[in-house]
């Protein structure tokens, strides 16, 4: 089933930075072996109350990631990494777990709080992208990705329904096209995580679990839709989010075996990213995008690689 959305959605506001649009000639070696990322110190957390950091995203020159903690209702907050290493909250209540951006430098935001995807401009006024599925609210929208001509792709697990009242009865990956007609990709997965394009938005990634089995699943898009799903790399320990090079490389970060794998297109292991807490996403930035930014349990790593990336 699908219900339309156009007048929360089109292609004039969701339409993907030039990044995404138009990849730059691509150069420099993807990582190999084994490799470790440094915590930026700068970036430990200011609250008592244990929390994660989530959806990393770099927007011309700063870093943009939720800070949410695990009370009641989830509350998140927006923050923002600054390229001299100072942190300062954009949004003190942004209810948000994963971030993307559009082609306007506006913030895209996964928000468990609204149960829905919410835009934020860089002042702080929020307004709605995608609210409903057949009916009803999301159960608390992850991850995201957005395409060249504005079609946008997230996964809904359960991990924060209890943010607020109502929610699907599945936890799925959705589609969004540019007139707002949403449908169903995969609900298959349960509870789907990590969400990527390709840099040529020829294939999507999404990762989650197949019952005590992590997958990163890869589907091939076709006349802008994708079809079905394939395993591409299986026994993942607890898939969360994902970056991608600009050679199409799969950065899948695992939650709490405190690393980063880095996967070919075709799924074959390259490379391993060491981090020294619990890990939740990355996103390459930088003044010349290949500064691979990691979050996770209170914390921000950054390790420098020879290949650009996309921003989130």
């Amino acid at each position: 089933m699908k219900i339309r959305l156009a007048a929360l959605l089109s292609a004039a506001v969701l339409t993907a930075p030039a990044a995404f649009a138009a990849p730059a000639a691509c150069t420099g070696k993807a990582p190999s072996g084994e490799l470790t990322a440094q915590r930026i110190v700068a970036a430990n957390p200011t609250r008592a109350e244990p929390g994660l950091y989530e959806g990393p995203v770099w927007i011309k020159d700063a870093l943009y990631f939720s800070d949410f903690t695990f009370g009641p209702g989830f509350p998140s907050r927006i923050q923002k990494l600054d390229a001299g290493g100072k942190v300062t909250t954009l949004i003190a209540d942004s209810g948000s777990n994963g971030l993307a951006v559009d082609a306007q430098g506006n913030i895209l935001a996964a928000t468990h709080k609204y149960k829905s995807v919410s835009r934020y401009t860089l002042d702080g006024k929020r307004s709605d992208v995608v609210t409903q599925y057949n009916g009803n609210v999301f159960n608390s929208p992850n991850d995201m990705a957005l395409a060249a001509d504005g079609t946008l792709y997230f996964s809904d697990p359960a991990f924060q329904r209890d943010a607020a009242p109502g929610g699907q009865d599945k936890t799925r990956v959705y589609r969004v096209a540019v007139d707002g007609t949403v449908t169903v990709v995969d609900d298959t997965l349960t509870n789907p995580n990590g969400v990527s394009l390709s840099p040529a938005g020829d294939v999507l990634y999404v990762n989650g679990m197949v019952g005590e089995k992590g997958v990163l699943r890869a589907y091939a898009i076709v006349d802008g839709k994708p079809g079905k799903g394939r395993d591409l790399v299986n026994g993942l320990g607890i898939p969360d989010g994902m970056a991608i090079d600009c050679h199409g490389n799969v950065y899948v970060t695992e939650h709490t075996d405190k690393r980063i794998r880095v996967f070919t297109p075709q799924g074959k292991q390259i490379a391993t990213i060491k981090v020294d807490a619990n890990v939740t996403n990355a996103a390459f930035g930088g003044a010349d995008g290949k500064t691979l930014f990691i979050t996770g349990a209170g914390a921000v790593w950054k390790i420098a690689l020879d290949v650009s990336g996309l921003p989130y």
